[in-house]
């Protein structure tokens, strides 16, 4: 457990583990906020090093996110950031100043925790002037900027309310607001909207996008949730045992997945496994992927035009079911599945004993066929929607190392 005083929020955090990679910042037109410059930032527990070797840009009014499965170093990051964590070793560089050592309260950063932690004997307003009364600033200021931020957020009627007497969706921006008031350049999000249900949670997403772009400024988001990174982020940042894996756009990352582990992690992917083979013809080499079960996949040609073991990746939607129109690629299956989820069916078929690929169609009038289970059907694809993942590359995934 790792303990905050009450000048950086009075909150006890849970303290999780684990980054690496140069990674460039995209400026933002006409931004504010502040710079965030992490170079080489390590971190080591007790011999396990959580966070390795990590080197980022964000640049000013960019809303990043850290996206990574439990125990890949994006919290331990952030909290490197907010001053909670001591680096063991490397640099934090906000607005140009070196922060790496100062404590929390002097960093000047907004902090959005997961569990919000908002005093429960205070108000809504009361909690929300806190930052600034610990800055000494006049009544007649804290009482124009609470009403400001409350405006801001949507909630100018809840100001004399206890935490308790709000909604989640309420007690979340109004740590929000406390967040907001006293204009930090740098925001940090530490997985803020995983206590609220589903509904809540989407719509929280566009607002917190929504007042990004209002207000400019600085954001870092941590998360586990793809479909969050993926809405309200400029950039994100996928982490794995302590390193960056890659980082890009959202339509960047999930378009042109560089590992298997970011085609995987990131949205819904099949994955047929087997051997590259090369054919030879005339006017133009073909390449394959031949899996256990007997299935001759053409491929685009692997880099290096190397042989050997590799996984073939293909999104479901990429994928079409029992439609005329024609394709690369075309094999009779037999639906194994159907998984109906309101705007979209999900489809499992078998293309033989061992190879299932899963097919997902929207539900509109005219697109969705009628099968059922246990149907023949024909699935096809382009060549154009095929990754190739050499397994030789794949073995070589990141452990953490031992310090």
């Amino acid at each position: 457990m790792t303990t905050v005083d009450a000048t950086s929020h009075g909150i006890v955090l849970r303290e999780h583990l684990r980054p690496q990679v140069n990674i460039a910042a995209q400026e933002v037109s006409g931004a504010k906020g502040g710079r965030v410059q992490l170079s080489r930032l390590t971190k080591d527990y007790d011999g396990f090093r959580a966070v390795d070797d990590v080197t980022i840009d964000i640049a000013p009014g960019e809303f990043v996110t850290v996206l990574g499965p439990s125990g890949s170093g994006k919290t331990t990051v952030l909290m490197m950031i907010a001053g909670l964590v001591e680096p063991s070793a490397g640099a934090i560089t906000i607005g140009g100043r070196d922060v790496t050592h100062l404590r929390p309260q002097h960093r000047n950063l907004g902090v959005v925790f997961q569990s919000y932690a908002l005093f429960p004997h205070l108000t809504a307003a009361e909690n929300i002037a806190f930052p600034l009364r610990m800055r000494r600033k006049d009544e007649a200021e804290i009482r124009r900027r609470v009403e400001e931020v409350l405006d801001l957020v949507r909630l100018p009627n809840v100001a004399q309310r206890l935490p308790g007497q709000l909604s989640g969706g309420q007690q979340q921006r109004i740590a929000l607001a406390r967040a907001l008031v006293f204009d930090p350049p740098v925001l940090l999000l530490d997985e803020p909207l995983s206590a609220l249900d589903k509904k809540l949670r989407e719509n929280m997403q566009f607002e917190i996008r929504e007042l990004h772009r209002n207000l400019g400024g600085t954001v870092i988001n941590v998360t586990h949730d793809q479909t969050e990174a993926l809405v309200m982020s400029d950039r994100v940042i996928i982490m794995r045992d302590g390193r960056v894996v890659q980082s890009g756009s959202p339509s960047e990352l999930y378009e042109h997945p560089k590992s298997s582990f970011v085609a995987d992690f990131l949205g819904t992917s099949n994955f047929l496994k087997g051997e590259l083979e090369l054919e030879e013809a005339q006017g133009a080499d073909e390449w394959s992927l031949v899996t256990a079960g007997g299935l001759r996949c053409r491929v685009p040609e692997p880099v290096q035009g190397s042989k050997g073991r590799a996984h073939l990746m293909l999104r479901p939607e990429r994928i079409v079911l029992n439609d005329s129109a024609a394709t690369e690629e075309r094999f009779e299956g037999r639906v194994a599945q159907i998984a109906y989820t309101g705007n979209i069916i999900r489809y499992r078929v078998a293309l033989n004993d061992r190879d299932v690929i899963e097919v997902t169609l929207q539900n509109k009038p005219g697109h969705v066929p009628q099968v059922d289970i246990g149907s023949q059907v024909t699935v096809g694809w382009s060549l154009e929607d095929v990754h190739i993942f050499l397994e030789s590359t794949i073995k070589q995934c990141v452990t953490r190392k031992k310090r």
